[in-house]
């Protein structure tokens, strides 16, 4: 099997291994890792049609991770998808009004993160053995809701780490907030800043780069990591789902082998949609990649222009995981339909970070060919999740309606019939106030525990561990510190 080595987006660092950019998950020039080339996929669709979700994920992450022997990568994959799922499928198809619900939020904590973070503490740890690491490993982590609580549910007690997450206050759903300050675990830490998700994501990524406190910390001990979809060891088991859906469209006989399909993704920080990309370029039939927005409509704007605006106001939406001006994860693809030229996409993030702003040339603008952009307004997001409650009886999220909405309109443009695959990113129960508000306005002055038994009601459905784990559940966690103060807590927590 070929060699697969990874390299930073912004040049300064070349010819990692899988378990080196793993441990690392942010190059030292603040770029982000990428493989020196998207591998092909071996396995025929007729062969990974016969596979369980842990078999896929082998065939697809092993091509990524070609320093990690058999048995670590197998032993990371059965650790990872077990019984903390509560389908044995993992990834469930459910077939609604015309498209196929890819069900991504049947983890610990009901949110598609599960999907790459339940892998990731053992990749990390793994990673660290394999590269003799003496130092305890820092997961710093800002979330707009779910990567917070589901990092934290991988991480909690995994020995030789400790985890801190920075969430928006104010800026989550009621019940992502409770999910979070109730996280058992001695080594978890969790912090609400005053600012937005772009703020907190900024503050991380500036601790990450200041050289000192590497210094100072690893005389402490200490070295940090990153769970968040920067980490290339976030974003390869996220393009197994997508091979698996169309492997398992192929078995119930709704895909011919090499007949396309579209994939639409609820879109905030542009890993979930990437690795979709990443999927077709491994040869997957995937045709069109549909890029889902709500009103923080950046990336729309985007693929619209050509120019990536983050002046604007920012807006909080029911679908507050996608509430992004900064898609981190654009920058893996800017870098790869500049031809891999890291000087260029050096400089646009450079304009990015000094004015705000960048635009791509119109050479670059022709490879975006694959990804089609739209948006969906609040009051969109909510009528989608009505009209296909009151058709069907199927609840979805307030995200997966976002995305929806955007199918149902690049339907209506495109008139395009291929199978088409919405990725489902989290439960309904994650958001119950947004969705049952959508479904009627009664429901409006109910408590947040007395939707949730509604919601399990009119939807047929059980309430997940998830929601009733927290539902009496102690809060262990209230730490708040202002943008600019991130680095002083973490130092704190840390005992430096």
């Amino acid at each position: 099997m070929k060699e697969i080595l990874y390299n930073s987006t912004r040049g300064q660092e070349k010819g990692l291994t899988a378990s080196k950019a793993i441990l690392q998950g942010l190059a030292k020039d603040g770029g982000l890792f990428v493989p020196t080339e998207i591998p092909k996929l071996e396995a025929s669709i007729e062969e990974l049609s016969k596979m369980s979700y842990q078999e896929v994920a082998y065939e697809v992450m092993k091509l990524y991770f070609t320093d990690f022997t058999e048995e670590e990568l197998k032993n990371c994959i059965n650790n990872a998808y077990d019984s903390k799922f509560d389908t044995e499928e993992i990834a469930p198809l459910a077939e609604v009004e015309g498209a196929y619900f890819l069900e991504l939020f049947h983890g610990k904590t009901i949110a598609f993160k599960d999907m790459a973070l339940s892998i990731l503490p053992h990749l990390l740890t793994t990673s660290a053995k394999k590269n003799g690491v003496k130092n305890e490993i820092v997961i710093l982590t800002a979330t707009s809701g779910d990567t917070g609580k589901a990092a934290m549910a991988g991480f909690a007690d995994v020995p030789g780490t400790r985890i801190i997450v920075f969430y928006p206050d104010g800026g989550v759903s009621p019940i992502q907030e409770k999910q979070m300050v109730t996280q058992k675990g001695d080594n978890t830490y969790v912090v609400a800043i005053k600012g937005n998700f772009d703020e907190a994501q900024s503050g991380v990524k500036a601790i990450f780069n200041n050289k000192a406190l590497a210094e100072e910390m690893d005389a402490a001990g200490f070295q940090f990591s990153s769970a968040n979809s920067i980490n290339i060891g976030r974003l390869v088991p996220q393009v197994a789902y997508y091979v698996y859906a169309y492997a398992k469209l192929y078995a119930e006989g709704k895909l011919t082998d090499g007949q396309k399909m579209n994939v639409v993704v609820p879109t905030g920080n542009f890993g979930n949609i990437l690795a979709a990309y990443y999927a077709k370029n491994m040869g997957l039939p995937i045709d069109k990649l549909i890029c889902a927005s709500n009103e923080n409509k950046v990336l729309f704007d985007f693929f619209k222009t050509g120019s990536y605006d983050k002046n604007r106001d920012f807006i909080l939406t029911t679908s507050p995981s996608m509430d992004i001006l900064i898609s981190s994860n654009l920058e893996r693809l800017i870098y790869k339909i500049a031809g891999n030229d890291a000087e260029k996409n050096s400089q646009l993030m450079k304009d990015l970070t000094e004015k705000g702003i960048y635009t791509i040339t119109d050479e670059m603008k022709a490879e975006l060919a694959d990804f089609y952009g739209n948006y969906a307004s609040e009051a969109e997001t909510a009528a989608v999740i009505k009209d296909i409650y009151e058709k069907t009886g199927y609840v979805m999220d307030t995200h997966t309606a976002v995305a929806r909405s955007v199918y149902e309109k690049y339907e209506a443009e495109t008139k395009d019939e291929n199978v088409t695959v919405i990725a489902s990113t989290a439960s309904p129960f994650k958001f119950t106030r947004s969705v049952m508000d959508a479904i009627d306005p009664k429901y409006d002055s109910w408590e947040d525990f007395d939707l949730v038994d509604e919601l399990s009601k009119i939807g047929n459905v059980k309430v997940p561990n998830a929601i009733e784990e927290i539902r009496n559940a102690e809060v262990r966690h209230n730490n708040k510190c202002e943008a600019d103060g991130m680095e002083a807590i973490v130092k704190k927590f840390l005992g430096m």
